[in-house]
Order: C-alpha cells, then sequence, then structure tokens
C-alpha cells in the first residue's frame, strides 16, 4: 500500500480545541515551491545570530535602529552608537562609535534627511545628529513641545513631521530638525480621534489615529504644507510600535472602531486582513498596555520577505512572498520566550540586529544555526490525523529531510518524534539522524507506532546546530 502523504503544520495556530492548537511551525518557515517537486511546500529553518559588536550588558538592551546613507545606527541602553564595517587585512571589522546620551528607556523612532538624523523618544526628548559634522544635540526650540508632548516621528518631502499625544502633528523648518513653529501643525479633522503614529508611503503622509487612519500630501505654501487627499482609512492603530512600511505597502496592529485587534495592510485605497483568526485570539488576550508595547520589523533574504510582530511571549512573522505565518521563538536564560532581535536594520549587505536581552548587535544569516551559541528549538507539529473517523495502523512514518548535514561539532545530528492522541499528553519522545556529514541517502523511519482508535498528532523537534529542512511527511497507514 503506497504511504501517505500528511500536511505538516505550516503556520501560527491557536484554538479553543486543543487538539487542534497542538499544530505548530515554530522557528521553521514554509517556502513555497516554485516548480512541481516531491512537496509543494518546504520548511526551512530561520536564520540565526553571530555577534559582530557590543555594547556591554543588560542595561544596554536595544531601543531602536535606523540606517543613513549606508551606515546603521543604534540606541542601545542610553547612548547613541554608530556601527561602521571596514575590511582589515581580509577580516571584516566591526567598530561601534558613541555619540551622545538618549533619554529614558522607551523604545525610539528615527527619520533621517540624509544629513540629519532625528532620534524620539515618545513623551521624552528629541535629538538631532548630523552626519557631516559628527555632532549630537538635544532639539531645544520650545515650540517642538508647544503642541503636546511629540510621540513618533517620520520624514517626508524635506519635513521632519511628528504626531504628539493630541489630536496634532507637527513639522519642522524645512531640512532641520532643530527648529519648530508652533503654529505649524495639522489635525485629522475627517474624524478628529486622538493621533497614535505617522507613516509615510508613495509620497504621501499617513497620520494613524486611535480609530482612523488620514491621508495628507506637501501642497507647498508658507502656511503648513500638508493637507487631507480625501483618502480616509476607517482603521486604526492599537499599537504604534507595529506600524511599519512593507514591499508596496503598510502593515499594522490594530482595528476600526469598537474592533477586537488584527493584523491589517493598505490594499489600494483600502485595508485587508492579513491575520488568522488563530492570531487574532491571540492579540485579544492581551492587555491594552501589551498591545501597546508590541513592535513589528521586517527584512528580506533568500527571497522571502518577513514582518515579524513581537508580542510579550512570542513572535509571529508573516513572509509576503508565500503568505504564510510562522513562529520565532528565542532561549534565554533556559526559558522558550519571545525572538530577542528588538530591531533590524540592512546595511553592507547584511541584516544586524538591536538585541532585546542585552547590548549584543547580531548578524542574521541563514548559514548560523545558533543564536549566539545558545540552540534553535525548532518544533513541527502537524493538525490531528485520521482514517477516515475508523481506527487504523501506523507501522511507518517517514520524515523527508535534508540529511547529510551533520558537521565537525555535532557529528551525528538528531530529530525527535512525539505522538498524541489529545493534544495535550504526549508520547516518549524518539530520536533519528538526518545523516553524519556525507550521509545523504540516510532516511529518518519511525517505526512500530502502534494501533490508533481516533486521531494522531504527530510532533518533531530540532535542537542540533545543523542545516534544518523538512520536505515531507509520509506514513503508512493500515486499516
Amino acid at each position: 500500500m503506497p504511504a501517505t502523504v500528511l500536511p505538516i503544520a505550516n503556520g501560527f495556530y491557536v484554538s479553543p480545541s486543543l487538539p487542534i492548537s497542538a499544530q505548530e511551525c515554530t522557528n521553521f518557515y514554509p517556502n513555497i515551491n516554485e516548480v512541481p517537486a516531491l512537496s509543494q511546500e518546504t520548511l526551512f529553518g530561520t536564520a540565526g545570530l553571530e555577534e559582530v559588536a557590543s555594547t556591554g550588558t543588560v542595561q544596554n538592551q536595544n531601543r531602536g535602529s535606523h540606517e543613513m546613507n549606508g551606515v546603521p545606527y543604534f540606541v542601545n541602553g542610553t547612548t547613541f552608537y554608530s556601527l561602521v564595517e571596514t575590511i582589515v587585512s581580509g577580516v571584516t571589522v566591526y567598530t561601534l562609535t558613541s555619540y551622545g546620551t538618549v533619554a529614558g528607556t522607551a523604545r525610539v523612532s528615527m527619520a533621517d534627511n540624509g544629513t540629519q538624523l532625528m532620534i524620539l523618544v515618545p513623551s521624552g526628548a528629541g535629538y538631532i545628529f548630523t552626519h557631516t559634522a559628527n555632532t549630537f544635540v538635544t532639539i531645544t526650540d520650545v515650540d517642538f513641545v508647544a503642541n503636546g508632548l511629540p510621540q513618533f516621528v517620520v520624514f517626508i518631502d524635506s519635513y521632519f513631521v511628528v504626531t504628539t499625544n493630541t489630536k496634532k502633528f507637527i513639522c519642522s523648518a524645512p531640512n532641520d530638525g532643530t527648529s519648530w513653529n508652533a503654529l505649524d501643525y495639522g489635525t485629522a479633522e475627517s474624524d478628529p480621534d486622538d493621533t497614535v503614529a505617522p507613516v509615510v508611503f508613495k509620497n504621501q503622509l499617513f497620520i494613524a489615529g486611535s480609530e482612523t487612519i488620514e491621508a495628507f500630501q506637501n501642497i507647498g505654501g508658507t502656511d503648513f504644507p500638508f493637507q487631507r487627499t480625501g483618502l480616509f482609512l476607517q482603521k486604526g492603530v492599537y499599537a504604534p510600535y507595529s506600524l511599519i512600511n512593507v514591499q508596496d505597502s503598510f502593515m499594522f496592529i490594530g482595528g476600526g472602531s469598537n474592533e477586537s485587534p488584527a493584523v491589517w495592510a493598505l490594499s489600494g485605497n483600502s485595508t485587508a486582513k492579513v491575520s488568522t483568526v488563530p492570531i487574532d485570539s491571540i492579540l485579544q488576550e492581551l492587555s491594552s498596555d501589551q498591545l501597546a508595547a508590541v513592535f513589528s520589523w521586517t527584512y528580506a533574504q533568500n527571497g522571502a520577505y518577513f514582518v515579524g510582530f513581537t508580542l510579550p511571549t512570542t513572535t509571529f512573522v508573516y513572509d509576503l512572498t508565500s503568505k504564510r505565518w510562522h513562529e520565532r521563538k528565542s532561549v534565554v536564560s533556559g526559558q522558550l520566550g519571545a525572538f530577542r532581535v528588538a530591531s533590524m536594520v540592512q546595511a553592507y549587505n547584511h541584516v544586524l540586529c538591536g538585541d532585546s536581552i542585552d547590548g549584543r548587535i547580531g548578524l542574521l544569516d541563514p548559514q548560523f544555526y545558533s543564536e549566539y551559541g545558545a540552540d534553535i528549538i525548532r518544533t513541527v507539529a502537524t493538525q490531528p490525523f485520521q482514517n477516515t473517523m475508523n481506527s487504523f495502523f501506523v507501522p511507518s512514518i517517514e520524515l523527508t529531510v535534508e540529511s547529510g548535514v551533520g558537521n565537525t561539532t555535532v557529528v551525528d545530528p538528531q530529530i525527535s518524534m512525539e505522538r498524541s492522541r489529545d493534544g495535550k499528553t504526549w508520547s516518549d519522545p524518539r530520536s533519528r539522524s538526518i545523516g553524519k556529514m556525507g550521509e545523504y541517502d540516510l532516511r529518518a523511519v519511525w517505526r512500530r507506532n502502534g494501533y490508533v482508535n481516533r486521531f494522531e498528532i504527530f510532533r518533531f523537534t530540532l535542537t542540533d546546530q545543523v542545516k534544518p529542512v523538512i520536505i515531507q511527511l509520509t506514513a503508512d497507514i493500515v486499516a
């Protein structure tokens, strides 16, 4: 009897039903095969991290990053840094340079005009770094706070634009983030809710409020230059740090008036929901403070385009290429929690990451199979499998993987399998080799899997620091 191909879970999933919630795809991401292959989808392991520089201990965890003129900048702890890459005798060297102190502990927003980089602490201070002179100054213009406490900053059409903790947003003098006029402000008057955060998309300024998003355009003139375009989206932003530009759109966590939170994206002149019901369920469980603290990041690598949203205990990630979700988690102090990256910036043809735990700056790369030396726990669990409601035997289960991935550090890498018939209790793990170095024809097969009365869930876990690729799952099913 030919083997039955079992679908491998390929998303982030929770459900009121415990067996359904057992589905898992953690630290793997689904890739849609472009040409006919053994399986329509392949699961690739998420990228690992290696340290390139450090600003010290836990008090120096990252608060935000930004790239200007090819150079990445980081706020770690209370210090503003640049990171410069040089090649010395064929060896890549990264050098950190500090320029000044950034008050507070909250995440920051940053924007630049090519010469000036503005760093803004919500409800706190604003700073201007001028790279041509290497000067770092605090914004002291009293008009900067005349219309409320500044919250988030973007740059568009020669102006730094800042939302405040009132219904107003303000703009700087042209190309000068140190100069502000108390009369240069705007409001989202179509539906005057509180402003939350700004975003720039296709040369339009979008002011996101608590219940709506309104578009503005620079019309010039001596008065306040930004006027409404008429584009009005009836969705508000609940998590200001989640608002992020992605390819030909922007995404955010929010909803309409009295609507539960979800992940939305701009689609044409309206919004489209991107999140699934399981993700919506997770977001709905968060308190307002927890929701407000959710932040996002994005990067492109190996033909995939990822957008991540980090919650208190986990990070769920959307791939705009495959239209699939997966989960990312890190092991910190022996505990499995949210993905440890606090921010990302692409520079020097790399993805560089600030850390949420300490002052490390890491290089994110699929060729790394650990996070700063710590194991990445990769788990895939199937949906409940049944044989048309009939009891059955499972003489063998085979997981097709890229084999022969052993190396000098992990000589004989193993992957384990557990089984469950309720989504709560699991069998003892049984491990199989996925191939020492050069063992490319090795098969990972589990035999004598016993009798199944109703349904079966299979869970596979890989912790060894080797290349992780899952191609297909098959089982022999005997009624």
